[in-house]
């Protein structure tokens, strides 16, 4: 049996522009449906969705199947809980809020075997190596691991050359919601000075040879952010598809319904 080769890694080395989406129900129904959409990546939430190792396990055994790119989001940067994704099986992460180069760098030793990291020998209780059913997982598993570290705040946009030149961070994503918040424009994420910090961090993300990516649910402000040359980005939540697509229908019908408004198109 053969190490699973991590197709999102390689396109993006390969200069690829990649299309995903935000997969949060916390659903083996929703995932499978999400991967046979067409999307080349999904997250799968654990930070904001109610996911965690168990439920991301099942979704991720729902994706197998499909030629699209899981990515897992841990609640926190922290080592453990990579350990515990990386050992379930996933390949690639999104770490939210890492501010710094020395965060970025935790969590790329957190990712690595030693002597190239810290990552816990523990490959015979793992998905991973198909319960050593991959031989040679301990000495090739490395090479199939993408790290994508997320810059949303005043303090990530000030560090984000040195976190981006983090040997071993593939690419560098901006969330759009928490760095408006950060920056004092909660619920402005195309905010002109929002806009600027994120084509500025783009070019610098570029500049230092990796790919920089973005959530942007807005149809016209994703290509524009994708012809300023964002790689990879996320263009919908399944959250969003659903109830925006719920709401018009019912609306449809009944005119008069009172009720909130429809989703937001920005996140």
């Amino acid at each position: 049996m053969q190490l699973p080769v991590n197709t999102f890694k390689r396109a993006m080395r390969q200069g690829e522009v990649l299309i995903g989406c935000w997969v949060g129900f916390a659903s083996t129904n929703v995932a499978e449906a999400m991967a046979v959409s067409g999307f080349d990546w999904l997250v799968l939430d654990g930070e904001h969705a109610p996911n965690d190792p168990r439920s991301v396990i099942d979704q991720l055994r729902a994706l197998a199947p499909y030629p699209v790119q899981p990515i897992v989001r841990p609640v926190e940067a922290s080592v453990a809980l990579v350990k515990q994704y990386l050992d379930i099986g996933a390949q690639t992460l999104l770490i939210p809020m890492v501010d710094t180069p020395e965060q970025a760098a935790l969590m790329v030793s957190a990712t690595r075997y030693a002597p190239d990291g810290i990552r816990g020998m523990g490959a015979a209780l793992a998905r991973a190596s198909r319960w050593s059913q991959i031989p040679d997982y301990i000495h090739t598993a490395n090479d199939e691991i993408c790290l994508l570290v997320q810059a949303e705040t005043p303090l990530a946009m000030q560090n984000l050359q040195a976190i981006a030149e983090t040997d071993g961070v593939d690419g560098v994503f901006f969330g759009p919601a928490d760095l408006s918040a950060s920056m004092g424009y909660r619920g402005q994420s195309d905010h002109p000075a929002v806009r600027k910090a994120m084509l500025d961090g783009i070019a610098t993300v570029r500049a230092a040879g990796k790919a920089p990516g973005i959530l942007m649910t807005d149809r016209t402000l994703a290509q524009f952010y994708l012809d300023a040359g964002a790689q990879f980005v996320a263009v919908g939540l399944d959250t969003s598809l659903l109830m925006g697509a719920a709401t018009a229908l019912v609306r449809h019908f009944k005119p008069d319904q009172g009720g909130a408004a429809l989703p937001s198109s920005t996140y």
